[in-house]
């Protein structure tokens, strides 16, 4: 099995912004295996927060690659540490797995029947309240918006967003920036402006006041959550759990995690990071039984891979075999 790793740059279509910073261009890093003249695909989006960057993902995979062993080779990926570079690797086994066994993905995974079209909530990125309001009246007629804030003016904002799509249910992500001053004085609050979750609004190594917090809109992990080991903490102190392959270090770990919430009582939503459709096609996947879709992240994006079926103006996204996945 032969792998080829490289990085792309795709431009963000009016850049993005969250809490921690901005960005003009997703920077993805793509796997290929090669075997048998058959070819599996994997892509994944190297995280600072997390301590990765684009050289240390690809120095990962090809590590992981001169030593993998291609029976069983999902079960070893396994060993690598949960993050963007065992992602890759997951998915591009998956999308080669799929192949060699004239078998879709959805079906070697378990499924009932392949993925139907879902539509995503959209995201309104982080700006003064009067763009965001307008960027939210773009997208008005969304059933879900993601309105990203950081500490600062954020009521303002939240209620500019609500005041441009008032139909709209809110998803207002923090991104850590909140303080616990700030989450008790907002949280009561935001049910007036339709939010119906709150993500994460504390640090991941500081929230542990959220175990005595009372609360009537649901409060949703995405940087305290990554893998299965989180589930004891998370468990106490979130309602909802966000599950992106780039934490949770590709599919395989993505459908026990998802497993496991559910066991718990916890709510799903699947997420992801700004990229294209070969990261979003294997996360389709976890959308059947996810009460929150995000998987916005292509539709952000100057352009998107060829074949990909996704509607930036109404926010469907249809399942393409040609982009990952297929037999």
């Amino acid at each position: 099995m032969r792998a080829l790793v490289r990085a792309e740059t795709w431009p963000i279509r009016g850049g993005f912004r969250i809490a921690r910073g901005a960005r003009a261009a997703a920077e993805v890093v793509v796997l290929e295996l090669h075997q048998d003249g058959l070819i599996g695909r994997g892509e994944c989006v190297p995280y600072a927060r997390y301590g990765e960057s684009i050289a240390s993902v690809r120095a990962q995979i090809g590590a992981a690659c001169r030593s993998l062993e291609v029976a069983g080779a999902r079960e070893q990926a396994l060993a690598m540490p949960a993050g963007a570079a065992r992602n890759a690797l997951d998915c591009a086994l998956w999308d080669l797995e799929a192949k060699r066994a004239h078998k879709p993905a959805w079906q070697l995974a378990g499924l009932a029947q392949p993925p139907e079209a879902v539509r995503t909530m959209r995201t309104v990125s982080l700006a003064s309240a009067p763009e965001m309001k307008a960027a939210a009246a773009e997208i008005a007629d969304a059933p879900r918006i993601k309105v990203k804030v950081d500490g600062g003016s954020d009521l303002e904002r939240i209620a500019a967003v609500h005041e441009a799509a008032p139909e709209a249910e809110l998803i207002v992500d923090a991104n850590e920036a909140w303080s616990m001053e700030q989450l008790a004085a907002w949280l009561p609050i935001l049910p007036t402006f339709g939010v119906v979750v709150l993500e994460q609004p504390l640090r991941a190594d500081d929230d542990a006041p959220l175990e005595r917090l009372e609360h009537a809109v649901p409060i949703c992990a995405d940087e305290s959550f990554h893998d299965r080991r989180a589930f004891p903490s998370v468990a106490r102190r979130y309602d909802v759990v966000n599950i992106k392959l780039d934490k949770t270090g590709g599919l395989t770990e993505a459908l026990r995690c998802a497993a496991e919430a559910h066991r718990l009582g916890l709510e799903v939503m699947v997420g992801c990071m700004v990229s294209t459709s070969l990261s979003i096609e294997p996360a389709l996947l976890l959308a059947p039984g996810a009460g929150y879709v995000d998987l916005d992240g292509p539709l952000l994006l100057d352009t998107d891979r060829e074949g990909a079926l996704h509607d930036r103006k109404t926010g469907w996204l249809r399942p393409s075999a040609s982009i990952w996945g297929g037999a």
